[in-house]
């Protein structure tokens, strides 16, 4: 029973250590690694290389497969190449397995004991990540040793000698039980390790052994499909792509298994060295072979699985690919697309104002209550996307960007809210007592409007860019908007005096309006303050008035942002 526990152990301590490395490598390169990718897509060939370098360096397919359907669902590349990277991934699988078999029981002790030094003296720094790696790979070589330690007394036990005597060679039913490998360690790479310490240690035959290693295939890509269930259609077929390409490649080697077990006998190598040997000729020819056929499975995928169209509700997130979590600098990415999302439906809401302001269009108004619906949603949808990373993980630079994220969203979804009663009241106020601004009332709020629209344009790409002479541009604006806003207000308390019939029925409701767009204007310029302190180490009060420090306070009430004029009714 103890041998047994060691067995399980080590087998649990190699799925850990690959974990490990997987996520420690995407941590520090991930941003890298998605660049490379996203950017070899040019020539199949170029593709092919990618999808084998990254798979080697982050020693999983599986999240090679989550950075391409991510790509892919978001519109970033095409299918063709995804699928051309997923067949150079499975090639660099091949290539990690047979590195990861040679001697290297020396390095395990001196891996693990630099990469806790770096790991607890540089936690939250790359460096640290990079200990962290460290320890996965020392990890992943000690249990290949107590792996093949464990296995060598129960090799010879006789109940368990008639559990792996059950597998005689069958390849479909091998097959089946390598992808349940696969599946039950959650890496084709360990699967593969272990059947050929398995292999090594005479627990299994040869036939067996190369049907567990085509079985570990069909399991990663099984593990694939199941991690962009998710993913919308177009993530998906990546998916797809990848486990047909290896379900074929299950159907031309079953014909060839009998005369290749014969020649591969008659070489003079050890058992581990045929099956890693195996493992990396087979993916590296039938990935080569496939190659060329790219295009047409992309079309047999998009066949097989159409894009659908939604129905017409509430929006729902494109870009919050939950399979990138693990993944601090993929998943900050996707989060920034989304909120920049909800800019995006902000300035259609913006818009919307102006045409009830002007017109008092009642279709605009539904329009602008139904996007502040959907802010809503992408602004939840954001908030428990970036809740379900641990922060304490983060390294400094991914940490402020976290804030700056759920900052800014929660800026955007107040003015969504703001914006709505703003239309609320112009509605209210029209219909009620059936009032019209003056012509040069409306021309100043329209035009004060335009300025609203222009700075959360200039405030989005703040956001998005961390330009600093965007930032101090935005933070002049913001001051020229507070300069032209007082300005209106005493041209319209002018008007009053003039007996303007039209400026005092509305009085009330001219000067709510340019109170509110003077919140919207702090909310949208809050992203200024943030990167300029971040860049130049100062104090908000020190780069702005006292009366504008509370607009660059982050996730601060609309309310509380800038009080507006007093108002009467």
């Amino acid at each position: 029973m103890l041998t047994l526990l060691n067995l399980l152990s080590a087998i649990a301590l190699l799925v850990w250590g690959t974990h490990i490395v997987r996520t420690g490598i995407l941590r520090v390169y991930g941003s890298q690694l998605r660049r490379i990718l996203s950017h070899s897509v040019a020539k199949r060939p170029q593709a092919f290389a990618a999808g084998i370098g990254v798979t080697a360096l982050v020693q999983s397919s599986n999240a090679t497969a989550m950075l391409v359907t991510s790509f892919v669902a978001q519109g970033l590349m095409g299918l063709a190449p995804a699928l051309a990277i997923m067949l150079g991934a499975d090639v660099g699988t091949a290539l990690m397995a047979r590195v990861l078999t040679l001697d290297l029981s020396w390095l395990s002790p001196l891996l693990i004991f630099a990469g806790v030094v770096l790991f607890l003296s540089r936690k939250q720094r790359r460096a640290g990540q990079v200990g962290r790696v460290a320890i996965g790979l020392g990890l992943l070589l000690l249990a290949l040793d107590l792996i093949v330690e464990a296995a060598r007394p129960i090799a010879e036990s006789n109940s368990l000698e008639a559990l792996f005597a059950s597998l005689t060679g069958d390849l479909l039913l091998d097959a089946l039980v390598g992808a349940l490998f696969a599946l039950l360690t959650y890496s084709s790479l360990a699967a593969v390790l272990l059947t050929a310490t398995l292999a090594s240690s005479g627990m299994i035959s040869l036939p067996v052994a190369i049907g567990l290693v085509i079985g570990a295939n069909i399991g990663s890509g099984v593990l694939a499909l199941l991690n962009s269930s998710m993913q919308s259609a177009a993530g998906r077929r990546v998916a797809i792509g990848s486990l047909l390409y290896k379900l074929l490649g299950l159907l031309l080697v079953l014909p060839l298994v009998t005369p290749l077990v014969n020649w591969m006998d008659g070489l003079e190598l050890s058992a581990a060295s045929l099956v890693i040997g195996f493992h990396l000729l087979y993916n590296s020819l039938r990935c080569l072979l496939m190659l060329p056929t790219v295009n047409l499975m992309a079309r047999l995928c998009t066949l097989l699985l159409p894009e659908r169209k939604s129905a017409e509700g509430v929006a729902e997130p494109r870009h919050l690919d939950r399979s990138a979590l693990d993944t601090p600098s993929l998943a900050l990415a996707n989060a920034v697309r989304e909120t920049l999302r909800i800019g995006d439906l902000i300035e259609q809401m913006l818009g919307h104002l102006q045409e009830v302001l002007r017109e008092g269009s009642s279709e605009a108004g539904r329009q602008l209550r139904r996007l502040d619906d959907d802010v809503d949603a992408l602004y939840s949808a954001v908030k428990l996307y970036l809740a379900q990373m641990p922060r304490e993980d983060l390294a400094g630079h991914d940490s402020r960007r976290w804030a700056e994220i759920i900052e800014l969203a929660v800026n955007l979804e107040h003015a969504g809210d703001l914006i709505e009663q703003m239309a609320g009241k112009l509605d209210n106020h029209k219909r009620s007592r059936h009032y019209s601004f003056s012509a040069s009332g409306l021309e100043e709020l329209t035009g004060l409007l335009g300025l609203l629209q222009d700075n959360l344009r200039l405030g989005l790409n703040v956001f998005l860019n961390g330009n600093h002479a965007n930032a101090q541009r935005l933070i002049a604006e913001k001051r020229r908007f507070r300069q032209e806003e007082r300005k209106l207000a005493h041209a319209h308390v002018g008007r009053l005096s003039q007996q303007v019939v039209q400026s005092i029925e509305t009085s009330s409701l001219h000067l709510e309006l340019i109170a509110d767009m003077k919140r919207l204007n702090s909310l949208f310029c809050s992203s200024a303050y943030a990167l300029v302190e971040a860049l130049e180490g100062s104090q908000p009060s020190a780069q702005m008035p006292p009366q504008e420090t509370a607009a660059a306070a982050p996730l601060a009430e609309p309310a509380e942002v800038e009080p507006g004029p007093p108002t009467q009714h």
